[in-house]
């Protein structure tokens, strides 16, 4: 798979391991989830290193949080990337309570 089929191939939610992933020739990209009632609390994003800064985990992310908003369910991003990502993209800050907010820097 070249770099430019990793940019196409789509991001899946592998519900058993607790965490959407993207396959690349560089390995597994993925960004970990639990599930908390009505919420789902992210814990940690990753990316093979030879990809970072390419945009890898922002589709990672915006995936999940779609994925999330679809299923009406609210967004606890305790992993720092994906707190990130909600600052510099506002349209997903309704996804998180507003008490949580604070706490993540939101």
């Amino acid at each position: 798979m070249t770099e430019a089929a990793a940019q196409q191939s789509e991001v899946r939610n592998n519900r058993e391991a607790g965490r959407y992933e993207l396959s690349t020739p560089q390995g597994l990209a993925f960004a970990e989830y639990r599930p908390a009632g009505q919420a789902v609390l992210f814990t940690h994003t990753e990316v093979p290193e030879a990809l970072e800064g390419q945009g890898i985990g922002s589709r990672l992310v915006k995936a999940a949080l779609d994925d999330a908003r679809t299923q009406g369910m609210q967004v606890i991003p305790m992993c720092p990337f994906v707190a990130s990502y909600i600052r510099e993209h506002r349209e997903y800050l309704e996804l998180v309570d507003p008490a949580q907010r604070g706490a993540v820097g939101l």
